[in-house]
């Protein structure tokens, strides 16, 4: 299959990438190496899959239209997977519009080229922060999504929402999946896994939400992946069928999937491991709440495993090992 993955030099599209050329995909990458946190990463990110036979890169952010275009119309793509934004939450309240123009305009143009150019299965990347104010658990992809509680999750809303518009209209099969709390090696360096690994090495605090009465549902990155990539082969049918596969939208080739761990993990139990791992004692800032966050995650994973036989399983003891071990021998610490 000839993939598109969009986000290639980013934590999970890296490993996307990484896993479709192990499988023998080929692959056309293509990232904006946004200056959001420090390019280095993303740039060695990249380096390693230059590397690999089938791989090729693009670098240019997908506001530009005549790029994508030009890229995505070269050859016929299979898949298409979509998962370049401005992610973090507490982001969005510095620099909206980075917002807007990745996650809104973006996912516009990609939705544009899926039109113009059919492929057989169109894959974007939602989060869970598009439940929002939402508090019953497990969460469950057809429960109210309307209260999104920062601008961040409002954006993945409405790319949900477009790409429900433009499958219908254009008949294109199409699968939004909702992340949650996605960790690992190569991590980004906003994620707590790696504020919190950084601070204990290096003795300096680290900030605790909430005096630490949170909770999420950690997802390791394998799993991830795993979760992806059997997806597409899982592509959404035509409404005709709904009666049998009750994940369809009524009036398009669509759905919705949760990937998360199904194991919500106390951040004080998280952090707890990390320190296991790394044999030293966190500083720990005790903070408020920050505005636009949630006290807990959980991801219902029935559909996910229904429709591909797999369910997220990998422990956080085995996870946060793996990433202190990378972050250990990436930073030579």
């Amino acid at each position: 299959m000839r993939c598109l993955v969009t986000g290639s030099a980013g934590f999970i599209g890296f490993h996307v990438a990484k896993r479709l050329l192990d499988e023998g995909h080929e692959v056309v990458g293509y990232d904006a190496f946004t200056t959001y946190y420090d390019p280095l990463l993303k740039e060695r990110r990249h380096a390693i899959l230059e590397q690999r036979s089938g791989y090729r890169g693009h670098r240019a952010n997908l506001e530009d239209l005549a790029t994508l275009n030009a890229v995505w119309s070269e050859k016929p793509l299979d898949a298409v997977i979509h998962l370049a934004a401005q992610a973090g939450v507490r982001y969005s309240l510095e620099n909206p519009r980075a917002y807007m123009d990745a996650n809104i305009t973006g996912t516009f143009n990609v939705l544009e080229m899926a039109q113009k150019y059919p492929v057989k299965h169109l894959m974007l990347a939602s989060t869970s922060s598009a439940y929002g104010a939402n508090i019953a658990l497990p969460f469950r992809e057809d429960d109210q999504t309307a209260h999104p509680l920062t601008l961040y999750a409002a954006t993945k809303a409405a790319t949900e929402l477009m790409a429900h518009s433009y499958s219908h209209l254009w008949g294109i099969p199409t699968t939004l999946f909702r992340f949650f709390t996605v960790y690992g090696p190569w991590g980004r360096p906003d994620m707590a896994l790696f504020k919190f690994t950084k601070g204990i090495l290096e003795g300096t605090p680290i900030d605790v939400y909430n005096n630490g009465q949170m909770s999420r549902d950690f997802t390791y990155i394998d799993d991830l992946v795993e979760g992806i990539v059997r997806l597409m082969a899982a592509v959404p049918a035509a409404p005709s069928v709904v009666a049998r596969d009750s994940s369809l939208s009524p009036a398009a080739p669509y759905r919705i999937v949760n990937i998360g761990g199904g194991m919500p993990v106390n951040l004080l139990d998280f952090i707890d491991e990390i320190e296991r791992c790394i044999g030293r004692k966190a500083i720990r800032n005790y903070m408020p709440m920050q505005k636009g966050d949630v006290a807990g995650t959980f991801a219902s994973c029935e559909t996910l495993e229904r429709l591909t036989g797999f369910r997220p399983s990998t422990p956080v003891k085995v996870g946060v090992k793996e990433f202190v071990t990378w972050y250990r021998s990436h930073f030579s610490m």
